[in-house]
Parts: C-alpha cells; sequence; structure tokens
C-alpha cells in the first residue's frame, strides 16, 4: 500500500529540519525498515508544507510498530519544536487518499 501524509513545518525551521534530515540517525533508520516503512520519502516547500510518502503493507501496524521503538520516541522529541500541529509527527499523519496512479 502506499501512503500519502502532509504535515507542516515552521518556515523559520527550516534549514535546521532539512539539516536533521540530512543525517537521521542510524537506529532510527534500522527502526523504519524494521517496522516495515519502505521507499519512505520526504518532501518540503520553502513555505513549509511537508508531504510524506512511504509503502508498507499495512500503515496502522508500521505505526504501531514504531511506536514500540524506544528511538522513535526519543527522534519525535526532537522533531515535535518543527511542527505547527500539537504533538508528534506521529500523530498527525492521516494519510490521503490515492485518486489516481499510473500503474
Amino acid at each position: 500500500m502506499r501512503i500519502c501524509f502532509l504535515l507542516h513545518v515552521r518556515p523559520h525551521l527550516l534549514d535546521e529540519y532539512k539539516r536533521r534530515h540530512a543525517q537521521v540517525w542510524p537506529e532510527m533508520l534500522d527502526a523504519l525498515r524494521r517496522t516495515g516503512w519502505r521507499n519512505y520519502s520526504l518532501f518540503l516547500r520553502p513555505d513549509g508544507l511537508l508531504v510524506g510518502y512511504l509503502e508498507t503493507d499495512d500503515f496502522a501496524r508500521a505505526q504501531a510498530l514504531m511506536q514500540l521503538e524506544p528511538i522513535n520516541a526519543r527522534w519525535q522529541a526532537e522533531m515535535a519544536p518543527f511542527f505547527d500541529s500539537t504533538g508528534n509527527a506521529d500523530d498527525n499523519m492521516f494519510p490521503l487518499q490515492e485518486v489516481f496512479h499510473l500503474d
């Protein structure tokens, strides 16, 4: 299944957000892979709109498994100040409805 979601990064923190994602902790990358997140990408617009895309067999399961990963709690705590929304990014990932796919 393909998942796409939107978040919003605070515009004054864009450069730091990009810097942090250029150096994602190896333990976090391992946890994402281990819990079923594949082909995971983030795209960022200059006004802070963040588009996330991933592929997974079961998004609810992948999210639930990530919640059990101690490294995820640390990462989410570090990233929370970057977002306009309350809570952490994981709590605000609402998949968009796919309406077309070429293949």
